[in-house]
């Protein structure tokens, strides 16, 4: 549906609520006349034609899984642009991952939304008629409605924005934490870039702590080297787990959700699986093998301050 500035503007109240700001612009609380709460996006620095821009969006409102945040309209006036989603009440999912409230998401919970955020993005790349990439997935998008259900938000962004979202991307501090490693050398980006993501997410879910963090065990200050360097040498997948959780938790599905995490952060895209194989793997009915212990890394423990800033190379989004 194609909305007014005006109706943008009233329905925010003149964007007086912001719910939050990213890369790509700020996110505004909104009523629509029918008491409808929404979540409207206002992109920044999108040069992209009118009729392009109304086409894309029109496509992608088209599609709908229920681990995608949807697309429930536009507006596009003169160099204005803006996307209304649907509201999620419960915000990221960054907010209770790594907030001191992150004991309140029990283990079942948390695989349950590992499962889902998986289910999405293979939909995103196995379900659709053409592959669309994410190329941002991270806690912070990955929205959850009032039943802590997660949908993937800000989906079919890389589409619209294009060349413009890569630039963002590699230039953004903290993001790179979660890109794989053809980002920076320049390679084309596929599909196996949002796995590399979703990977560096699950670790993430799994032990409640943002990887970015240095840790202090033994020689390790990078927590995914540590977590598949342990895993690789057989040890208790336990000792990866949110200490919140008090060892709550399925061991079996706890091994299986390291192992899953660990192949889909390898170094080569080759190596990583499908989404729609994580799936499988998640719902137990594709085994998972000890995975190798990715290369590339061992050069981030106790670096990472180099994983930040700005990098010239920019990689093409293809499918």
């Amino acid at each position: 549906m194609s909305y007014s500035f005006v109706q943008i503007k009233d329905s925010t109240k003149g964007f007086s609520e912001k719910l939050g700001e990213g890369g790509f612009g700020c996110v505004f609380r909104a009523m629509l006349p029918d008491c409808t709460v929404v979540a409207v996006k206002k992109l920044k620095g999108l040069r992209q034609e009118e009729k392009q821009f109304r086409a894309e969006v029109q496509t992608i409102g088209m599609i709908q899984h229920i681990n995608i945040v949807r697309l429930l309209g536009f507006c596009a006036e003169g160099s204005r642009r803006f996307l209304v989603y649907e509201y999620m009440a419960n915000g990221s999912l960054s907010n209770y991952l790594f907030s001191k409230g992150s004991s309140k998401l029990s283990w079942e919970l948390r695989y349950s939304m590992a499962l889902g955020i998986a289910r999405g993005l293979a939909y995103m790349h196995e379900g659709c008629r053409d592959c669309i990439l994410h190329c941002d997935i991270k806690p912070d998008n990955v929205l959850l409605d009032a039943e802590f259900c997660p949908k993937i938000a800000d989906f079919g962004l890389a589409k619209l924005l294009g060349r413009d979202f890569s630039r963002v991307l590699t230039t953004m501090r903290g993001t790179i934490g979660y890109l794989a490693p053809e980002w920076i050398s320049g390679v084309p980006i596929t599909h196996k870039a949002d796995v590399y993501s979703y990977g560096m997410v699950l670790l993430e879910i799994i032990s409640g702590r943002r990887n970015s963090e240095k840790i202090k065990e033994g020689k390790f200050t990078y927590f995914p080297t540590y977590a598949a360097v342990r895993l690789n040498e057989g040890d208790d997948a336990m000792c990866l787990l949110d200490g919140g959780l008090e060892g709550n938790a399925d061991a079996e599905q706890l091994n299986r959700a390291c192992r899953v995490a660990c192949w889909c952060i390898q170094d080569g895209e080759d190596c990583r699986p499908m989404m729609g194989q994580v799936v499988r793997m998640l719902e137990g009915v594709m085994d998972v093998e000890v995975p190798p212990v990715p290369w590339l890394l061992q050069k981030y423990i106790g670096m990472e301050d180099s994983t930040s800033g700005d990098s010239e190379t920019v990689s093409e989004v293809s499918c």
